[in-house]
């Protein structure tokens, strides 16, 4: 996880407040609009860099018409494709984002302008805020000629236009590859958008894009402490759909009032609520991995407890307004299956709980099958593999 480098005294972030200023925009008027664009349908991809890719990541995920970001490293080789290694600022790598982007609902030209803009400062050269060194570099790792052309076009522009008070001094390369960072890495300013270094160098960016670019965002993506949270009844896109007379046929009863009825089992009285060997949770509907044990903790509510799933894309969250409450429900993301809720009243990470987030996923026995390591998978669980 990246912590930062330096204790920075009053001075220290004085001057470099400063440093922002005088490179920033000359004026405040407008931000134009690229006199050159690429226009095309279907799924296209962008590779920016512009320093951490944390908060370049945020900026672009919550666009509309982008259907995911990717933070990772551009410019040098696989081997030395690791956050350790690029550190070092020897590499050749630049922190980047890869941006999957429906070319009908926003153009390239329109991610170049949101990039040069909010993203990051194009007018500082190898480093963003804090962070110094060749890996921070501003950068456009273009896929095609017409890339390459739109978004030198639009530097010419800018730079001509005034509205930087210093030359941009963005690379415009080809890309060559782009490696996925590590998986920490992925998600950062959601799933941690109280770590210091995202309330100081990069919410400032999200709220400039808010109200610079309000139509450009994504209405349906709202966040819950980092996680999307989808409206209460909206229709699931999920992998197994099976009708109830299917579902029927392979849970036993108890298992299919709460999964697929939302159901919930009494306190204290699930068989997973004392389960403390080592060993994974899986759902009872799919066999998709869901818990592991390390994440689980006593809450004292009779219910098994987590601080986080295996993955933020293992489950769902949506908002539930039933019975006069507003919570959050949690769905198995491979059938859309009821697991229980989640609530923000759980262990902080310290050095007893290293996995503590704050969050308590209260999930019912019933809807969760837990496999101890080292014992054989069930068929459930083989079968979502294949």
């Amino acid at each position: 996880m990246k912590i930062f480098k330096n204790k920075f005294s009053i001075s220290k972030l004085l001057i470099i407040f400063l440093s922002l200023i005088s490179c920033g925009s000359a004026d405040a008027g407008p931000f134009p609009d690229p006199k050159v664009d690429l226009i095309k349908s279907g799924t296209d991809t962008a590779v920016f860099a512009g320093g951490c890719f944390w908060g370049v990541e945020g900026v672009f995920e919550s666009l509309k018409g982008v259907s995911d970001v990717i933070s990772g490293y551009s410019g040098g080789s696989k081997e030395t494709a690791f956050y350790e290694m690029v550190g070092s600022g020897s590499t050749g790598h630049a922190e980047s984002v890869l941006i999957k982007y429906d070319a009908s609902v926003i153009s390239y030209g329109t991610l170049l302008k949101v990039f040069f803009s909010v993203a990051h400062n194009p007018t500082e050269l190898n480093f963003q805020g804090p962070d110094h060194g060749t890996q921070y570099r501003s950068a456009v790792f273009y896929s095609s000629p017409q890339q390459k052309k739109t978004a030198e076009s639009y530097i010419e522009q800018l730079n001509r236009s005034g509205k930087f008070k210093q030359k941009i001094v963005t690379e415009v390369s080809p890309l060559k590859e782009f490696y996925p960072a590590e998986d920490y890495h992925q998600n950062f300013m959601r799933l941690h958008p109280t770590y210091p270094y995202i309330q100081m160098w990069d919410k400032p960016k999200m709220d400039e894009l808010k109200k610079t670019y309000p139509e450009l965002l994504s209405a349906k993506i709202e966040f819950w402490y980092g996680y999307e949270i989808i409206p209460g009844g909206s229709e699931l896109n999920v992998p197994v759909k099976r009708t109830d007379k299917e579902w029927r046929k392979i849970l036993d009863p108890a298992a299919f009032e709460i999964l697929r009825n939302a159901g919930t089992e009494a306190a204290f009285s699930g068989k997973l609520v004392n389960e403390h060997r080592k060993g994974t949770f899986y759902s009872a509907a799919t066999g998709q991995p869901l818990f592991r044990s390390e994440t689980k903790f006593e809450s004292g509510t009779g219910w098994p407890s987590f601080s986080k799933p295996v993955k933020e894309s293992s489950v769902i969250l949506r908002w539930d307004e039933s019975y006069g409450m507003r919570r959050v429900e949690v769905l198995d993301s491979s059938s859309g299956s009821h697991l229980g809720h989640v609530f923000n009243d759980g262990p902080a990470g310290d050095k007893n709980f290293p996995e503590g987030t704050g969050l308590r996923f209260c999930m019912n026995s019933a809807s969760l099958l837990f496999v101890a390591d080292g014992e054989p998978l069930p068929d459930i669980v083989n079968d979502y593999f294949k």
